[in-house]
């Protein structure tokens, strides 16, 4: 008679923490939230040092777009509901403690007046626009009394939007890649980054440009600096949380983001940034699109490496 002394009950289905599987519509959205949260940082932040004139990109012009970026990045995020009919439970109830609230609440805030922000500039894209009705004009007319009160407004929602993209992956304690609170302000630099970035790739402005390339050259620097910081704390951690930054160390993800996310999204742009500042001849256009794509993959990444990472030791 054989006898099975069983020390584990790995085998078993569904023993370690399970999450369903996050796929693209999730990062897309987190990345659209931190674009949209750095763009109307930059223009409530303008407005409010009343630098509107001498920066009409990033108080004007860039905020219209960033109504159709909250929309779609609402729509992705839509897409990945299990119960989308019942998405509407999330505004019937505030929960301090859930990051799912605080995201909730705040896009229900910032996207009706990132809306006003980008009605009260919309003849930097259509001179000839005509409000039609009277009411509408005063209405118009009277929210532009407002617009620092406004900016303040916008400034504030930004950064908790922008913010709150990292922490909604934080707050999965199951998961140790994500279990950091450097992500949240890793996330909120990201979206910062690439709001200046966008708003460096619309302007026509020299001057504006070079500003928003030196704003972003100085994030990209914090940005690289928490990424620095993020693997430290992993590999000064326990076995569980080096074998997260493992990952990224010689594991599956090591060439993407490191070439990829660090190199072609963030030192390249960076040293891009630095030789147009001194009037070398580099396309313009090149650091801030390659700032964009890395912001976006770095979600992507860390997205997909979270949810391979767990608690429990093979």
């Amino acid at each position: 008679m054989n006898e099975d002394l069983i020390v584990s009950g790995r085998m078993n289905p569904l023993i370690d923490p399970h999450l369903g599987v996050w796929e693209w519509q999730i990062p897309s959205y987190l990345f659209l939230g931190g674009l949209a949260a750095g763009i109307l940082f930059f223009a409530g932040l303008f407005a409010v040092w009343n630098k509107e004139e001498q920066y009409p990109t990033a108080v004007r012009k860039a905020p219209i777009l960033v109504p159709f970026i909250l929309v779609l990045g609402l729509l992705f995020l839509f897409l990945d509901l299990k119960h989308k009919l019942y998405f509407w439970r999330l505004y019937t109830t505030i929960k301090l403690e859930s990051p799912m609230s605080w995201g909730a609440w705040t896009l229900m805030a910032i996207t009706p007046l990132s809306i006003v922000w980008a009605g009260l500039h919309i003849r930097e894209f259509f001179p000839n626009w005509d409000w039609k009705f009277q009411w509408v004009k005063d209405g118009v007319n009277w929210l532009n009394k407002y617009k620092k009160e406004m900016a303040w407004a916008m400034m504030t929602l930004a950064l908790i939007l922008g913010v709150y993209t990292g922490i909604l992956f934080s707050a999965f304690n199951a998961r140790p890649l994500w279990n950091t609170s450097i992500l949240g302000p890793l996330f909120l630099i990201s979206g910062l980054s690439t709001g200046a970035a966008s708003i460096v790739l619309l302007s026509k402005v020299k001057a504006e440009r070079h500003m928003f390339a030196r704003i972003d050259l100085g994030l990209i620097a914090v940005e690289l600096f928490l990424i620095i910081h993020m693997f430290m704390g992993f590999n000064a951690g326990t076995q569980t949380k080096i074998n997260a930054a493992d990952l990224f160390m010689g594991g599956d993800f090591t060439a993407a983001f490191w070439v990829l996310v660090v190199g072609m999204g963030l030192v390249i742009p960076a040293i891009l940034e630095i030789l147009e500042m001194r009037d070398k001849k580099v396309p313009y256009a090149a650091a801030p699109v390659l700032v964009l794509i890395g912001g976006l993959i770095l979600r992507f990444i860390l997205a997909h490496a979270g949810q391979m990472s767990h608690w429990v030791m093979n």
